[in-house]
């Protein structure tokens, strides 16, 4: 096994920042010892939300999208080094998701395109970078997301208590860990993204703090019936999505046809919506004693309230209180993820993507000594 100090890097659909994380890793022992948030400057925010929404592009932006995002995932991780004082000697690998511009995990032609070029990670850091890691699963007829539910297995799963850990970020998504059963996992819906996108155009501000905004507003039941309606949230797992599909069209599009609904409102419907989704697929599952909830969208107690009240029975807590950082949680796991890749141990779960078998994830970056060079 490659044990040593991996460091993880993950920037989302919330475009919120870049997560870097320092963790030492010793085969299922993850002990995270550093992290550090990179921003991301607005242009290149914008020209992310400029392309990853089915907007016409070119092959030129696309290429200059991807040498930036990969200066800026360099440039996060030796932010981090900076920050602890270490060197590139001192990590074994970096494990870098990379930004998702398109997400298409069905048709003749599934793929998942993200942006960041690895060799450019590696080349300004030194250190070998593992990235790319959605496409193999993909390649055996998978949906190549999400890939958490397998470092929620190895390090959250109990022997008899049934669990559930909920990732709210940009998306939101679920992952059952029933003893006795195969893990399964997949994207509830919306979990922030929208919410964002919403609270931008109207106060123009980055995201709702506290859910204060959503909790001025009441719940309008034609928007929340008409939005339950899509035909994404009744699809049978495996399944996943992206922002290529909830984005502000498809908001605008649910808004046709009814009576004026006030902006507020709005904001605090679509708090709702993520919080049946998620519910629905809880219960539809035979339910849990206990979720551990993680990323942007569990510091927002009027998303907690609601699914505390509609899960009765089932502890909603944070991963936080189980020793994992549910701000980290994704960084963390594509470190473990490096860490699986380069000890040739399979980083995916079929019965969560739908592959047709367990594989390795991930294209290697590596980089000579520095005495070598």
């Amino acid at each position: 096994m490659r044990s040593g100090r991996y460091i993880g890097v993950m920037s989302g659909t919330s475009l919120d920042g870049v997560d870097v994380v320092l963790a030492a890793i010793d085969g299922r022992v993850v002990a995270q010892q550093a992290s550090f948030s990179h921003p991301i400057p607005i242009q290149l925010k914008q020209d992310i939300l400029g392309m990853c929404q089915g907007q016409q592009t070119t092959l030129s932006a696309v290429g200059r999208l991807d040498a930036q995002l990969g200066t800026l995932f360099g440039e996060a991780v030796l932010g981090l080094l900076k920050q602890t004082g270490m060197t590139a000697q001192d990590i074994t690998a970096i494990g870098c998701h990379g930004q998702t511009v398109w997400h298409e995990p069905d048709g003749d032609a599934r793929f998942s395109m993200q942006l960041g070029d690895n060799n450019r990670i590696a080349a300004l850091t030194n250190i070998t970078t593992v990235g790319d890691f959605r496409r193999r699963d993909m390649a055996y007829g998978g949906q190549g997301a999400p890939l958490v539910p397998a470092f929620h297995q190895a390090l959250l799963a109990h022997p008899v208590e049934r669990r559930m850990v909920l990732n709210i970020g940009g998306i939101a998504n679920l992952s059952m860990l029933l003893p006795g059963t195969p893990v399964r996992g997949f994207d509830t819906g919306p979990g922030n993204m929208l919410m964002d996108a919403w609270i931008w155009r109207h106060r123009s501000q980055a995201y709702d703090k506290d859910g204060g905004w959503a909790m001025e507003g009441r719940v309008c039941l034609p928007l929340l019936q008409q939005m339950l309606s899509d035909p994404y949230f009744t699809l049978p797992a495996p399944k996943s999505t992206g922002r290529e599909y909830f984005n502000a069209a498809w908001l605008e599009r649910q808004l046709v046809g009814l009576a004026a609904v006030s902006p507020v409102d709005v904001q605090t419907t679509l708090a709702e919506l993520t919080a049946i989704t998620i519910c629905e697929q809880v219960q539809l599952a035979g339910g849990c004693e206990r979720l551990l909830v993680c990323g942007g969208g569990a510091r927002n107690p009027l998303l907690m309230a609601r699914m505390s009240a509609l899960l009765p029975g089932t502890e909603v807590c944070l991963t936080d209180d189980f020793g994992i950082s549910g701000d980290d949680m994704e960084a963390l796991a594509f470190a473990w993820l490096a860490f699986r890749t380069l000890s040739g141990q399979s980083g995916n779960l079929p019965s969560v993507t739908g592959a047709s078998c367990e594989t390795l994830l991930g294209g290697i970056y590596p980089v000579l000594p520095l005495g070598g060079r």
